[in-house]
């Protein structure tokens, strides 16, 4: 990846739109990004659907109490709200169980239908629709599992099977896995397995606003080279020590082993509370990983969405490959495609 700092040159380049895009195209063609602004500002929980040529970002937007808002972009880094979308909105609190706390979507295609699963009210609901623009409706408004709080799930299908992973309270958040039923309305609880707690010393540092309460959330499981890899979040969201790391598996519901380096991505000096992850395919075929931050050191929110690129590291001596993550980075970056 191309790297530098801002200079008279870059200065130079990005002027004409710098008071107006936080990434995009420079008047030479180069497409850039900078995460100390934030790829979409005020967006946490972000989440790349890719479908037809288009890219679809979905996440917790400031107006979490109204539903999950949606942007669109040609190639990963020139976003904007489609005219599609309902005020922005690809799921509305209308259409939908619960009136607030709407977070950390995801959305897939299966059963000739769009699905959106998301947390509501500390519960996981699913919704679906026609179009990744929305709107995603309920024939029943209700959540997943009711009584039962669960928040910050993913999804991965494998062999006919929809398999689900989220973080359950049980005096912290664990991170549980489970199969779905096959029209995606239930979870098998049968099913349900422990997967991951916050246990080791970054996982659960001095900084958590809470030391009482433990935090393993954001699970994202992705199959690589025959193994699963699990990238999972830790520490509470307020805290600027919020970061990935990773663990691995042979099979979905595990068991899993995590990463012995971990984290694998984790704060700096300019951009804290870093996690919750996407990973999606560039246009150039590059992996790229979408994750959110803090608004700035000492400051909460609103929270933005930041990208860098991610790669799978083979082993000279035959062990999994390990996963490497160019960031996070400070400065503008321009993308190679």
């Amino acid at each position: 990846m191309l790297r530098f700092s801002i200079g008279l040159l870059l200065v130079t380049l990005l002027a004409p739109m710098a008071e107006r895009a936080i990434a995009g195209t420079s008047p030479d063609g180069k497409k850039y990004y900078d995460n100390s602004k934030g790829v979409v500002s005020k967006l946490a929980d972000p989440f790349v659907f890719q479908h037809d040529g288009t890219y679809y970002l979905y996440g917790t937007g400031s107006g979490s109490n109204t539903g999950i808002p949606v942007y669109t972009s040609k190639d990963l880094v020139n976003w904007s709200e489609p005219a599609g979308a309902r005020d922005g909105f690809a799921l509305h609190e209308d259409d939908v169980w619960g009136d607030s706390g709407f977070w950390s979507p995801e959305v897939f295609y299966a059963n000739n239908k769009f699905y959106m699963i998301f947390t509501v009210e500390e519960h996981l609901a699913v919704a679906t629709g026609d179009s990744p623009l929305g709107p995603f409706t309920q024939k029943e408004h209700r959540p997943l599992t009711p009584g039962v709080k669960e928040i910050g799930q993913k999804t991965l299908r494998e062999n006919g099977k929809t398999y689900i992973f989220f973080s359950r309270f049980d005096n912290a958040n664990v991170i549980f896995g489970a199969e779905m039923t096959a029209d995606m309305q239930s979870i098998k609880e049968d099913t349900v397995v422990r997967l991951i707690d916050a246990e080791e010393d970054w996982e659960h540092t001095k900084n958590n606003p809470d030391m009482n309460w433990p935090v393993a959330e954001a699970p994202l499981v992705i199959k690589h080279d025959g193994l699963y890899y699990m990238f999972y979040t830790t520490n509470h969201y307020k805290s600027p020590d919020y970061a990935v790391g990773y663990a691995i598996a042979k099979e979905p519901l595990g068991p899993y082993k995590k990463y012995q380096k971990n984290p694998i991505l984790k704060p700096n000096d300019l951009l804290q509370g870093t996690g919750t992850t996407s990973i999606v395919k560039a246009p150039n075929g590059e992996l790229y990983m979408f994750y959110h931050a803090h608004h700035s050191p000492g400051k909460v929110g609103p929270r933005k969405t930041a990208m860098d690129k991610i790669e799978f590291v083979e082993q000279a001596d035959g062990s999994p490959d390990v996963v490497k993550v160019y960031g996070p980075t400070t400065t503008t970056q321009v993308v190679r495609w």
